[in-house]
């Protein structure tokens, strides 16, 4: 088939990689948010899938929006088959959603019809699934409802971050949405109406979202601050100042600290949460690099009683 492919971040590069290499089908462009500011200089910076695409001479598409007509001209003009999407970043008109004979079929990162939305691996981290997986689906009107074409299946590891736990699923999807793109072509796959049951929803985390309650038992701590890593990051106070908390681990031999309460020994830093105690690992002050907790605790000589949270 003829393919237009739309995607934007580095967790799309390994399907749009997944559907070059397959040799079964022409990427004809690719579609990509227009270049945005980054870095300390803000300069303007292509996509990761701009980047690829680039690389690989392909045409790139940047609408500042999907309904935009020189835009959708183009998309008639090229008259795509299909056109898979992975993390794409815009809600694309029913215009668009026209134009090509097989549809858009985006992978998402869950088992639909669990955790549709913008977050769904950071969603089912904090909310302590056991599995998780990819679903490659037919986008329709509804968010994330259209009927699903396959799915493959992850565990979630008890030390998994929401980074780790995406970058697994962007290559296990890969592999998904080009099988997908094979069964279409072939008329071997038929799109699945998503059960009525069993629905969730998973919209952007928030920075707010991210706060750290040490209230809450160690468990929750724990699944916060792993599904909120890298993004947005999960963070406490300290001395009226953020502290991002990028690593910790339940420690449950240990329940004599109040809620956010903090021990400090020569190579390790405790705080109490509403069950047992966890051990901060590595963390972030305001304005500084990530340094282990231990030697963060060393450099503001934390007093006898001192909280996080307060």
């Amino acid at each position: 088939m003829k393919l237009v492919f739309a995607g934007t971040p580095e967790v799309a590069v390994p399907a749009l990689d997944a559907l070059l290499s397959s040799g079964r089908h022409e990427v004809a462009a690719v579609v990509t948010r227009p270049d945005a500011p980054a870095g300390r200089g803000r300069r303007l910076v292509a996509s990761p899938v701009a980047q690829r695409a680039e690389e690989e001479g392909i045409e790139i598409l940047r609408p500042a929006h999907p309904r935009d007509e020189d835009f959708l001209a183009r998309l008639r003009e090229i008259a795509p088959d299909c056109c898979p999407v992975v993390a794409y970043g815009a809600l694309l008109p029913q215009k668009a959603l026209d134009v090509p004979a097989h549809g858009w079929v985006n992978l998402h990162f869950s088992l639909l019809p669990a955790w549709r939305g913008a977050a769904p691996v950071q969603h089912s981290l904090m909310a302590g699934d056991e599995v998780t997986g990819a679903s490659t689906f037919q986008i329709e009107r509804g968010l994330d409802s259209g009927p699903v074409y396959g799915v493959v299946t992850e565990e979630i590891r008890p030390t998994d971050t929401s980074g780790d736990l995406l970058t697994r699923l962007a290559f296990a999807g890969a592999g998904l949405l080009a099988a997908t793109m094979d069964g279409i072509e072939d008329g071997s796959l038929k799109a699945v109406p998503q059960p009525a049951d069993g629905i969730s929803l998973a919209p952007k985390i928030e920075v707010e979202d991210a706060h750290v309650d040490f209230a809450a038992p160690a468990l929750r701590v724990d699944r916060v601050v792993r599904g909120c890593t890298p993004a947005p990051g999960a963070w406490t106070l300290f001395r009226g100042e953020r502290l991002k908390l990028i690593q910790l681990a339940p420690a449950p031999d240990r329940a004599d600290l109040a809620p956010g309460e903090l021990a400090v020994a020569k190579n390790s830093v405790h705080a109490g949460t509403g069950s047992h105690a966890v051990e901060l690992l590595w963390v972030q002050p305001q304005g500084k690099k990530p340094m282990k907790a231990a030697d963060w605790a060393r450099g503001v000589r934390i007093a006898p009683g001192e909280r996080l949270g307060a």
